[in-house]
């Protein structure tokens, strides 16, 4: 990974967002390396702590 490019942390919520990153797998698309997804219940219960320690 380049050290100009940002990372990407992605909260997905198992029944919404996470059915199309899902799918994406399916059809064999690649994410970029600096993209990392994090399935959740429900980001609607998502803490803000959470979020701040994805920054770190």
């Amino acid at each position: 990974m380049n050290t100009n490019e940002p990372k990407i942390v992605a909260f997905c919520c198992h029944y919404c967002a996470f059915a199309a990153a899902d799918l994406a797998g399916v059809l064999r698309l690649r994410y970029p390396p600096n993209v990392h997804i994090i399935r959740l219940p429900c980001t609607g219960k998502l803490d803000a702590l959470y979020i701040l320690k994805a920054f770190e």
